[in-house]
């Protein structure tokens, strides 16, 4: 996810910056006012008259869109200026440049744009987080059979192993748990995107967590393999393991289930957990 999110903002600022100037990234450092302008280029700000600009010139929009590298004409959202300016950063650093990013002038556009767009009630969008409550309301969802066996461990082992992100639960192997105790599993947790050093760390799933991991492998032993797999009609468990995305669609889909208003995803268990 990281690669692919890394590899479209440095598409986009490859296209913007020959469009704009006429430069191809890489040849050298960039200035500071060259991010200065694509802050102002593509985030959108309020007017006296309560219009919401930006500069950005329409023909430049539509050539970004015509590459393939925009999907719609008008601003971006803050989020993605700031994961952009991330990207750049990261950029300069591999080729040990001076970054723009750092640029004083830079930072606080940043933080005034951020506190115009607050004051129109534009707000930073964040995934809803499941705390107990909502967490709770997931798991009584979970009655139908062999799938909501499956759901209920998935739940509960990405919330209470310690708020852990889409890629690492179905990351997980069945080799990768076993059980110490009555009460309680362990799980070997390896490479994460924070820890690319790789070295396998036990952590361990006790009380409901452990209970619902236990009737899983129960009604879907295996010897090896992913941990969490796709299940087809009927109620049969595949081989295959579930990718990121359909971690994203259970949680979404119970929600869904159990009445729950708010902005759903996988990243909705890390951030309840943390809170």
């Amino acid at each position: 996810n990281t690669v692919r999110s890394y590899r479209s903002a440095l598409a986009y600022w490859s296209a913007w910056l020959q469009l704009r100037y006429g430069q191809a990234l890489g040849d050298a450092a960039l200035p500071a006012t060259v991010a200065v302008q694509f802050v102002v280029d593509h985030l959108a700000r309020p007017t006296a008259d309560g219009e919401w600009v930006h500069l950005l010139p329409p023909t430049i929009d539509a050539a970004l869109i015509t590459a393939k590298v925009k999907a719609k004409p008008g601003a971006l959202a803050y989020n993605t200026v700031s994961h952009r300016l991330a990207v750049l950063g990261k950029w300069h650093r591999l080729n040990s440049w001076d970054s723009p990013t750092e640029a004083p002038a830079l930072k606080t556009l940043l933080r005034e744009a951020r506190k115009a767009q607050s004051r129109q009630g534009v707000s930073v969008r964040k995934k809803t987080a499941i705390v107990l409550e909502p967490l709770q309301a997931l798991l009584a969802t979970c009655t139908d059979g062999v799938r909501g066996v499956r759901d209920r461990a998935l739940l509960l082992v990405a919330w209470s192993g310690g708020g852990r992100r889409r890629s690492e639960v179905v990351g997980l192997q069945v080799g990768d748990v076993h059980q110490l105790d009555a009460d309680t599993w362990l799980y070997a947790l390896g490479t994460t995107k924070t820890d690319t050093g790789g070295m396998r760390r036990e952590k361990p799933l006790r009380g409901p967590a452990a209970q619902a991991l236990s009737a899983w492998l129960e009604v879907a032993p295996a010897e090896s393999g992913p941990l969490f797999r796709r299940m087809y009609k009927g109620g049969k468990v595949g081989t295959a393991g579930l990718s990121p995305d359909q971690v994203a669609r259970i949680v979404q889909r119970r929600a869904q289930m159990a009445g729950l208003v708010g902005d759903w995803a996988a990243h909705s268990l890390r951030s309840g957990f943390v809170t």
